[in-house]
């Protein structure tokens, strides 16, 4: 069994990749140079170890051992035990979950490789709000998205705010950054698939009139909220389309309209 090991001291260096968790700017740049991740909470640190990732240690607080007793059987690396009160001296919050696990992260997929094999794939370009990115996880996973491609400038998934608002989901859900930007689209249309840039402009084809045909292998574009897509991935797309509105509503979430057009070109669709 995994040794078990009590640490009283938030300054104890073995605890340094719990530190300033409440620091988006610092963990952002830190985690990815690292090669590391946070899992918060019972589902997503167990959701993480099912879908392979690495776990470089744990800390709990002591009514999460019972809980967590068949994952420290198993964790390859340390678990640490700590009062409440250190766990938030370290981490700079109350951990409502009381179960924190730091994981290594994996090499991303070649693009080439994930095109070769999907479907429909969601393109996100420069979405950096980690709430918003976890949401659109959530949704492809949910509504039979293959993959996410991310340009260079979209926030983190595997980010703890991105991770605990997917519920795990972007462990299941094949991603890679897609580089060059936007001259990687053309990749993605080489690959056999259609180019769909979301957008609320009233010349764009409402998602419903498009023909099984320009959905039977395509790729969502979505852009950050507020901006939405620029004019260069606008420029590169086969089609533009939109989400009908009612009730003077110009345009939804970005979560939220990703999950309608997901549904929209795949489970929507006749013989999808």
């Amino acid at each position: 069994m995994t040794r078990v090991i009590r640490v009283d001291d938030p300054r104890d260096p073995r605890l340094a990749d719990y530190t300033d968790l409440t620091d988006v700017d610092l963990r952002r740049r830190r985690e990815p140079a690292e090669g590391l991740f946070m899992a918060e909470g019972e589902k997503v640190i167990r959701r993480s170890l099912q879908a392979g990732y690495p776990l470089r240690s744990m800390l709990l607080t002591e009514r999460w051992l019972d809980a967590m007793a068949d994952v420290i059987e198993n964790a390859e690396g340390p678990v640490y035990v700590a009062a409440p009160d250190t766990v938030e001296h370290v981490t700079g919050y109350h951990v409502h979950r009381g179960a924190l696990a730091s994981m290594h992260r994996k090499p991303l997929p070649p693009v080439g490789e994930l095109l070769g094999r999907a479907r429909r794939v969601a393109i996100l370009e420069a979405v950096n709000d980690h709430t918003n990115i976890g949401a659109i996880f959530r949704g492809a996973a949910a509504l039979g998205m293959d993959a996410v491609l991310l340009s260079p400038d979209c926030a983190d998934p595997l980010y703890r705010r991105s991770v605990k608002v997917s519920m795990g989901a972007v462990f299941s859900v094949p991603y890679a950054r897609l580089a060059p930007w936007p001259h990687a689209l053309g990749a993605v249309r080489d690959a056999g698939l259609t180019l769909l840039a979301l957008t609320p402009a009233d010349r764009a084809v409402p998602l419903y009139e498009l023909p099984y045909a320009a959905v039977e292998r395509c790729a969502l574009m979505l852009g950050a909220e507020g901006p939405g897509l620029s004019r260069k991935a606008l420029d590169a797309a086969d089609e533009l389309v939109r989400i009908p509105m009612s009730h003077g509503v110009d345009s939804l979430n970005v979560g939220a309209a990703a999950a309608v057009a997901f549904y929209a070109v795949g489970h929507g669709r006749p013989g999808a």
